[in-house]
């Protein structure tokens, strides 16, 4: 630890101020409102309920204890759940960017151009300009909106940034991760060999380098916290809460946690790797406590939505440099098994149903469920993908979604689809990113050592979370929550032995995912015409997307160009060039004007001695 202190602040004494382009706003860290927000945009009525939306990045489907597992306690993310919805049967795009983007717009990553791997620090462009964001919607029904965190939906013009595209602010970081120290985000090397690193934490468009040794979860929670307290009675709030917890930082030290929180699990997890681990899980565990008794003291919760989720499947056993866990489901981020597109999530709210849901769900279902939530007329919605599952969450209605595109993407030759309980797998490039095959298998933990998550219902209510729910008249039932971790918890059905082997690159694989959750019985010889009908829905769908967005990574977005910050490079880029061509033409105007006089001398010296 010493040697990275060291090394981060090294670093920092590189990273120079930024080269300031015009339209940069002065920093204000808590001037909310001084950006977007119109306090006299259209209010449907004065019950609409705040939102709040927080979203861990690459936490697996068994990191959390609501999902039976006690070998990482997250007492005030299951006294919402298991007081809540457990979304069981929810899913996601296998990667970050592509979830993102099907969120804010309702629209599936094959009509965003985002289904092929994730924005880079060089990228150009990102989410599609010409789309309109749930921001921009709840805006329009008069709600303040505020983002927290991670965005990774473009960052090379201004013009793709958060408070661009209907965040009244954005405190926290455009790209995909980070140091949680230092800030600084190492996204691979240039030509020469070189790495391109450069810092990346912003209040608004600002950078923002106060914070720099100060740990990230700590720092975006702060943060949350302060805006809620602050928060006007009388505007109903969004708040997106994108945690970069617990992905995996940079390589050199890519597991990062304060040291009381790794000593919890000193006697409880014998893995160095896991149990820093499942001290970053802790840290955002503790980050909601603290965001659901700030909404507590300001008397909030009995009119507000919370959502807790995952942005995709969790990355073990060393993958992408992290140890998550989606025991027992099969696969990792950046497949399209369940592990990497099944994620846990959960919602609490006093409007809706205290269970475990079956229904599908998928990332593009929240623009239009959250829409309707906030008294939107969801026929208004034009053009999108999504559905509302608002009156399924609340009146417990069948989920209109009764099938889904997991993903097609061209470049790893894959594609995945599911209708009713059927679900088709095929194709796979034996590519670097997805480790030729290697991640196809059953990773992770069980933590099954550590005891069912029942004994933790006393540390559940006495949470953060659990005081807050209660002192806010909310109860708490004990066997309630214990009912709620059983039928949460997944059972694959069948034994090893049992397994009818599945190899997607050779030949489409067909599962009955609701009773073969944990993908072990390959059933497409017995089910050839439901195999012919899913290959049909793929081939009709990808008719209808865009091509990928480039993966090409631009020289002149490297840092070192823009005083080592992560920036709006082209933006900047282009400002440069203006700035060189009118200095050049100084330049040239000036020795036409030098010239000039010296032949209006020479003309006067020969007129007088001629």
């Amino acid at each position: 630890m010493e040697v990275y202190v060291i090394f981060t602040a090294i670093l920092l004494l590189f990273i120079d101020e930024q080269p300031q382009v015009s339209g940069h706003d002065p920093y204000h860290h808590h001037d909310h409102y001084s950006m977007n927000h119109d306090h006299t945009s259209h209010r449907i009525d004065d019950t609409q309920p705040n939102i709040i939306f927080i979203m861990a990045d690459d936490a697996g489907w068994n990191d959390f204890s609501f999902h039976g597992s006690a070998q990482i306690p997250t007492p005030n993310i299951d006294a919402l759940a298991l007081n809540g919805m457990i979304l069981n049967n929810y899913y996601v795009s296998p990667l970050c960017t592509p979830t993102r983007g099907a969120i804010m717009t309702g629209k599936h990553p094959i009509h965003l151009g985002l289904q092929h791997y994730v924005i880079r620090g060089g990228t150009s462009g990102g989410l599609p300009l010409s789309e309109k964001l749930l921001p921009q919607y709840l805006k329009q029904l008069g709600y303040a909106t505020h983002m927290i965190g991670k965005w990774h939906l473009g960052h090379s013009r201004k013009e793709f940034l958060p408070t661009e595209r209907g965040f009244d602010s954005h405190f926290g970081y455009w790209l995909g991760k980070q140091d949680y120290y230092s800030h600084i985000l190492m996204d691979g090397k240039d030509r020469d060999g070189n790495w391109c690193w450069g810092y990346d934490f912003r209040s608004n468009r600002t950078v923002a380098r106060d914070f720099f040794g100060q740990y990230s979860t700590d720092v975006l929670t702060n943060e949350a916290v302060y805006l809620i307290e602050s928060h006007p009675e009388d505007v109903p709030l969004f708040l997106m809460f994108n945690h970069m917890a617990p992905h995996s930082a940079n390589f050199y030290d890519p597991l990062q946690a304060p040291a009381e929180n790794i000593r919890k699990f000193s006697n409880s997890i014998a893995d160095e790797h896991r149990r820093i681990y499942a001290a970053m899980v802790d840290k955002v565990d503790e980050s909601v406590g603290l965001v659901v008794e700030a909404l507590a003291k300001r008397g909030l919760l009995a009119n507000s939505i919370i959502i807790f989720k995952s942005d995709n499947g969790g990355a073990p056993d060393g993958y992408d440099l992290n140890y998550g866990s989606n025991w027992p489901l099969r696969g990792v981020k950046n497949t399209l098994w369940e592990g990497g597109t099944r994620v846990a999530s959960c919602i609490w709210s006093p409007l809706i149903q205290n269970r475990v849901s079956r229904d599908l769900m998928h990332a593009q279902d929240w623009l239009p469920t959250l829409y309707e939530a906030a008294g939107g007329e969801v026929s208004d919605l034009n053009g999108i993908d999504g559905v509302s599952l608002w009156k399924t969450l609340t009146l417990g209605s069948p989920s209109p979604r009764t099938s889904m595109l997991y993903n097609i993407d061209g470049p790893y030759n894959n594609s995945a689809i599911r209708d009713g309980p059927w679900k088709l797998i095929q194709g796979k490039s034996p590519t670097y990113d997805l480790g030729a095959g290697e991640w196809d298998y059953w990773h992770g933990q069980s933590g099954e050592e550590n005891g069912n998550s029942s004994k933790l219902i006393p540390q559940i209510t006495s949470s953060k979370a659990g005081k807050a729910l209660i002192k806010s008249g909310f109860r708490l039932n004990a066997s309630s929550m214990a009912q709620m971790q059983m039928d949460a918890k997944v059972l694959c059905n069948r034994h090893q032995d049992d397994v009818i082997p599945c190899v997607p690159a050779q030949a489409p694989c067909l599962f009955h995912v609701d009773d073969d959750p944990c993908e072990l019985w390959n059933v497409a010889d017995k089910e050839q015409e439901t195999v012919k009908r899913l290959l049909n829905m793929i081939t009709e769908l990808n008719k209808t997307a865009l091509p990928p967005m480039s993966r090409l990574r631009h020289s002149e977005a490297f840092p070192r160009n823009w005083g080592n910050v992560w920036t709006t490079w082209e933006d900047d880029f282009d400002a440069r060039i203006a700035e060189e061509m009118s200095s050049n033409s100084k330049i040239i105007t000036n020795n036409v004007m030098l010239l000039y006089a010296m032949i209006v001398l020479v003309l006067v010296f020969c007129r007088m001695y001629v």
